[in-house]
C-alpha cells in the first residue's frame, strides 16, 4: 500500500509537472506575436541603413568602381565609364558568401525573473534581441540558426520560422537548459549568446570553449535584472530558487549587499577574462534599458569583427569641434 501510495503521488506530481509546462508553453506562445513586433521595431529603430557587405569579391551585385590595377583582367574594364575619364576603371562587385550565425538565448527558469525595477523578464528580453538581431542579420545576407533547435537558413521569414519552432518546442529538453548546446560550429562562422550567465563559471567555461574549439568567433550578450545587479532590498527578505525548491532568508539582506556585489563583479570579471581569451566580446544588458542598446552596440561589434555591414545611425555621427576635429 506504501508503494503504491509513493507512485500515485509521483503521477500527480508528474502531471502537475506537465501541466505547468503547458500553461508555460501557452503562455510564451501567447506574447510571441508581441514579442516578434517588438523585435522588429527595435530592428528597425537600429538599422537606419544596410548596404551589404562591402567586401570585394565574386559576386554579382554592382558595389563601385575602381581604377584598373596591375594584374586585374582586361575584361574586367568598364569601358563606359573609362571613356570619360583618363583612366581605366574596373567594376568592383560585393563578396555574396554568407556566414552562419548561431543565436541561442537562455530560456530555462532563472531567466523568468522580473523584479518592480523592471517592466520585462530576462526571457522575454532575450527572446526580443534574437529575435531583433535575426531580422538584421537576414537583411544583411547572413544564414541564422537557433543553436540546437533549427537549420541555418537567409530566408526573410527566418525570425517567423524560429518562433513557430519555439513554440512548438517549449517546455521540452530542447529549450530547458541554462547552457547552449556542445556543438561544433565551422570557423567563419559565428555564435550569439543571450543569457544572465550566473551558472557556475566552470559549467560555463567548458561549453562557450566546446563552441569555440574550431575556431568560431562569438558574442556574449548578460542579460540581468536591476535588482540582481544592486540587492535594493531591505530587512528580512526571503530569497527562492527558480524551480522553487531551495530558499533563503535574510534577516536584514542590506547586510550582505556588499559582499553580494563584491562576488558578481567577479564573476562577471572572470566571464570576461573567458571572452577576451577566446577572442569573443562581452557585454552586460539590463532589462530596464531599451533593447535596441545592446543590439547597436552589438551589431557594431559584428562589424567590427567581419567588416561586413555599414551602419547609418545618425545619432553617432559626431560633430566637427571648433578646431574642425570629429
Amino acid at each position: 500500500m506504501e508503494n503504491a501510495s509513493v507512485q500515485a503521488r509521483q503521477d500527480r506530481n508528474r502531471r502537475t509537472g506537465i501541466l505547468t509546462l503547458e500553461r508555460e508553453a501557452h503562455g510564451l506562445a501567447d506574447r510571441l506575436p508581441d514579442i516578434l513586433i517588438d523585435a522588429k521595431r527595435i530592428a528597425q529603430t537600429v538599422a537606419h541603413g544596410i548596404h551589404g557587405r562591402r567586401r570585394a569579391g565574386p559576386g554579382e551585385t554592382f558595389w563601385q568602381f575602381r581604377q584598373f590595377q596591375s594584374g586585374d583582367a582586361a575584361q574586367l574594364i568598364d569601358w563606359r565609364r573609362s571613356a570619360s575619364s583618363d583612366h581605366l576603371y574596373v567594376r568592383e562587385r560585393e563578396w555574396e558568401a554568407a556566414h552562419t550565425v548561431w543565436l541561442w538565448p537562455n530560456l530555462s527558469p532563472s531567466m523568468d525573473f522580473q523584479s518592480h525595477l523592471a517592466d520585462t523578464t530576462k526571457r522575454d528580453r532575450a527572446v526580443v534581441l534574437m529575435f531583433a538581431a535575426t531580422e538584421l542579420l537576414v537583411r544583411g545576407g547572413e544564414r541564422v540558426a537557433f543553436l540546437g533547435l533549427t537549420q541555418p537558413t537567409a530566408s526573410r521569414r527566418a525570425t517567423g520560422a524560429i518562433a513557430e519552432a519555439i513554440a512548438t518546442q517549449e517546455g521540452t529538453a530542447a529549450l530547458t537548459p541554462s547552457q547552449p548546446p556542445k556543438a561544433r560550429l565551422t570557423r567563419f562562422s559565428g555564435t550569439i549568446l543571450f543569457s544572465d550567465f550566473l551558472d557556475p563559471i566552470a559549467t560555463t567555461r567548458a561549453h562557450i570553449e566546446a563552441l569555440a574549439a574550431e575556431g568560431a568567433t562569438g558574442h556574449l550578450v548578460q542579460i540581468l535584472d536591476p535588482a540582481e545587479e544592486t540587492l535594493p532590498y531591505e530587512g528580512r527578505t526571503e530569497f527562492l530558487s527558480p524551480s522553487g525548491g531551495e530558499r533563503w532568508v535574510a534577516d536584514r539582506v542590506q547586510s550582505v549587499r556588499d559582499q553580494y556585489k563584491e562576488r558578481l563583479e567577479a564573476h562577471r570579471a572572470e566571464l570576461e577574462e573567458l571572452a577576451t581569451r577566446l577572442g569573443w566580446s562581452f557585454l552586460v544588458h539590463h532589462t530596464d534599458r531599451p533593447a535596441s542598446e545592446p543590439l547597436l552596440t552589438l551589431i557594431m561589434r559584428l562589424e567590427g569583427g567581419h567588416g561586413h555591414y555599414r551602419w547609418q545611425d545618425q545619432s553617432a555621427i559626431l560633430t566637427p569641434d571648433s578646431e574642425g576635429r570629429p
